[in-house]
């Protein structure tokens, strides 16, 4: 059957700085899928993820490697055939400690597998003691009789054989890539809700503060109006000291006055913004919405022609 994915995630992809070897360069803009893959034909396992149109990660799982948490949502691993290290970024802890506990796994595998390989090649070898100047005999292919005519067809149906298979895989890659590509843009699509989410619910704390703020300059107002009539119905001065009070009661009754109506006019605006963002978040929804259903109508038709495709090769 080739290679197939045994456990995907996302996650942020990052590679060292080949010059530092100390800051992370990103390997990929937004969140990618990460996959295990294990190819039966090789007994090998490998972690893939595709950007675009390439693979950011090829990193084939050794006994010897060491997947590294750094952080509660972080964590590396070194390669040394790509002579690089990997750092990936995930939403969560619990996405974080899924990704660990299946390296170990792999490498468990991959472990087991070498030591395998190792005993095969220990019994193997007791028969297979030649020296470095001996040289293994090549077969001798008759050319008498038909046999020969036989041997060269077979050859020639392996290699169309082969060649079709090829041509299978490259149109399942090009799927995958495909399906990674829409999964992407949804993805960026729901990241753009978040943000949107994220500034209604601070416009919305906004609004509640300058509510609260206009409200104590209304007791403010009111409790200025009721000491200047508490200061005329219980003083009697001289009319010109009490023009003068209430000259300057009126005056800074006017200012709270003048601060109120500025509060309303900020209010009246942020309620403007917020019934602005509230139409532009049922549009993102409507959007991601439309998006997520073709989708997954997407995801069904390249589902379907995975599945043919399979169908073909294991006919094949």
């Amino acid at each position: 059957m080739g290679e197939q994915p045994i456990f995907s995630t996302r996650a942020h992809v990052f590679q060292i700085d080949p010059a530092t070897k100390r800051n992370w360069i990103p390997a990929s803009k937004h969140a990618v899928t990460v996959s295990y893959f294990y190819d039966a034909t090789r007994n090998v396992y490998r972690i893939i993820s595709v950007g675009g149109t390439k693979a950011i990660i090829n990193s084939t799982i050794t006994p010897n490697m060491t997947f590294t948490k750094t952080s509660q949502k972080f964590g590396q691993w070194a390669d040394s055939r790509a002579n690089t290290v990997y750092g990936l970024g995930f939403a969560s802890e619990h996405h974080l400690s899924q990704f660990a506990e299946k390296f170990q796994e792999v490498k468990e595998a991959a472990r087991l597998a070498r030591e395998k390989s190792q005993d095969k090649i220990e019994l193997t070898n007791p028969a297979l003691s030649f020296t470095s100047q001996q040289v293994l005999p090549s077969p001798v292919i008759s050319s008498n009789g038909p046999g020969d005519e036989k041997f060269f067809r077979s050859q020639s149906a392996d290699v169309e054989l082969t060649t079709e298979k090829e041509r299978l895989k490259k149109m399942r890659s090009e799927g995958s890539v495909c399906e990674v590509q829409w999964e992407a843009e949804y993805f960026s699509l729901q990241d753009n809700n978040n943000k949107l989410l994220a500034a209604l619910q601070e416009a919305s704390a906004n609004v509640e503060q300058w509510k609260r703020r206009l409200a104590a300059y209304q007791d403010e107002t009111e409790r200025l109006r009721q000491r200047e009539i508490c200061v005329l119905k219980n003083q009697k001065p001289d009319a010109q000291d009490l023009e003068s009070e209430k000259e300057a009661m009126l005056q800074k009754l006017q200012e709270t006055e003048g601060q109120n109506a500025e509060l309303e006019r900020r209010l009246l605006r942020a309620e403007q913004a917020l019934s602005q963002s509230l139409s532009e978040r049922d549009r993102a929804q409507s959007e991601v919405s439309k998006f997520s259903q073709l989708l997954d109508t997407k995801i069904f038709e390249l589902s379907e022609l995975r599945q043919g495709l399979a169908s073909l090769v294991e006919n094949n």
